[in-house]
């Protein structure tokens, strides 16, 4: 049902460009303006536009190899980089060298005019606006997605296995199966998103199954809910549901299954995350894994005193509406922003400045932490005893294994796990000892980490 996982420059499956300069493309926006051009269909000048294809602009003909026979002079360059990349270099550097004959050259040739105080733009600001009209990574990212990503309804299918962590087989995960809109309510946030109104957010994310509306009285689960326990559950009514425009908002009335949407009024009961069900047996629905980890660490402190509680209520809303930071604070009482990067943290103390706390204050040098891990089995075993030296504790350490360590962070043999299904798993799939398979004492860090305890200890 997946299909081919791998991606494809010339299918139009990779774009390439500049985030930071707001523009991008991929090699179907440029076949479709040489496709006219050399009389050949798009298709077929997307394939000639990547890879081990060469023009040779003498013969006005195409070739595999860069030196084709009786070719005399420089290695013929790479389609890609004479059609696409040169072009763009060339733009570029026409800009920032002031060259305005050549630049505004090449804007006619695109049909690009610019208008108003646009026009009296220079350097990077003028290379900026451009290049974001001439190649805005707003269209490429969208035409990409109506291109290339399968509709809810099939993905659905095939994808329910990685999103619910109930039973393959219950109400709730047969209606994320068939995107069904008269199905139980199914809903993950995904991110706190600030609202105009200082301090509250709107929780957007994306409803699987069932619709969404305003009024509907929903339960409210936060990461660490177990289903039949009360923690970490909250039932309420939905005060406002909302579509996201860009930077503005649309009020509706109610959002069917295969959509994204914000919510009003669910942002006081969950931190950053969770799932919004209108069944009382529904399981989560697995909770959002990311590639990086906040390595980078800076200590904040306000300049004054008196606004101690402002900063402490700005870092809460800092870790609400970025689902990447965290926020923690130390033993000694150091306020702690963890993020991704250097930049990143830039950004969230900006935001934290501007938005959130809205007062002056200190930072510290950025402190990256380092992680160790174990990649052999301990040479020795550690002893610790208690204060009455009546009891004594051995441990030993030993890696787990990468496959182990990947099934643990998926949730596959996670502390959620029945520990029966999990002991058993791991004693066939793994080769454990059953009897410590089945003495695990918990997960870490936090609880759900790749690292475990296990009890080995026999007839204690």
């Amino acid at each position: 049902l997946m299909g081919d996982c791998q991606v494809y420059p010339e299918k139009g499956t990779v774009a390439f460009g500049s985030g930071l300069h707001g523009w991008a493309f991929s090699i179907e926006r440029f076949a479709e303006m040489y496709a006219s051009k050399f009389g050949v269909p798009k298709s077929k000048m997307m394939k000639r536009l990547w890879g081990d294809t060469f023009f040779n602009a003498k013969k006005h003909s195409w070739t595999n190899v860069s030196e084709p026979a009786g070719h005399t002079g420089k290695p013929l360059p790479r389609a890609f980089c004479q059609f696409i990349i040169e072009p763009i270099t060339m733009m570029i550097r026409a800009i920032m060298n002031e060259d305005k004959e050549k630049y505004e050259k090449m804007l006619k040739s695109l049909n690009i005019t610019l208008k108003g105080d646009d026009k009296l733009l220079t350097g990077k600001p003028l290379m900026k606006k451009v290049m974001q009209t001439w190649l805005p990574a707003a269209d490429t990212l969208l035409a990409m997605i109506v291109d290339h990503l399968p509709s809810p309804v099939f993905a659905q299918k095939y994808r329910v296995e990685n999103l619910y962590e109930g039973p393959m087989d219950d109400a709730a995960a047969n209606a994320i199966r068939a995107c069904d809109p008269h199905g139980p309510l199914m809903m993950y946030i995904s991110k706190m998103v600030p609202t105009s109104d200082k301090g509250r957010f709107y929780a957007f994310g994306r409803v699987f199954s069932g619709t969404i509306a305003t009024g509907k009285k929903v339960r409210i689960q936060g990461p660490h809910y177990v289903p039949g326990s009360k923690d970490d559950l909250n039932i309420k009514n939905i005060q406002r549901t909302v579509l996201m425009m860009g930077r503005y908002v649309e009020q509706v009335s109610d959002i069917p299954c295969g959509n994204t949407c914000a919510l009003v009024g669910v942002d006081q009961y969950l931190l950053k995350s969770g799932t919004i069900t209108d069944i009382p047996d529904a399981h989560n629905i697995a909770d959002m894994k990311y590639s990086v980890s906040p390595v980078v660490r800076v200590a904040v402190k306000p300049k004054d005193g008196k606004d101690l509680p402002k900063l402490v209520e700005g870092l809460k809303k800092l870790s609400k509406s970025d689902p990447l930071v965290v926020c923690t604070t130390e033993e000694s009482g150091e306020h702690i922003i963890a993020g991704c990067g250097e930049l990143h943290v830039e950004i969230c103390l900006k935001d934290l400045k501007d938005e959130y706390a809205q007062c002056d204050f200190t930072v510290s040098d950025p402190v990256v932490s380092y992680r160790e891990t174990v990649t052999a089995t301990s040479s020795q075993t550690a002893l610790a005893k208690s204060p009455n030296k009546h009891n004594r504790l051995f441990v030993t350490a030993e890696p787990l294994g990468d496959e182990v360590s990947a099934e643990i962070e998926s949730g596959k043999l996670g502390p959620r796990v029945d520990p029966k299904e999990r002991a058993k798993e791991l004693a066939e799939k793994y080769d454990w000892d059953i009897n410590a398979a089945r003495k695990i004492w918990c997960f870490g860090p936090e609880t759900e980490g790749a690292n475990v305890v296990v009890d080995v200890t026999q007839g204690v």
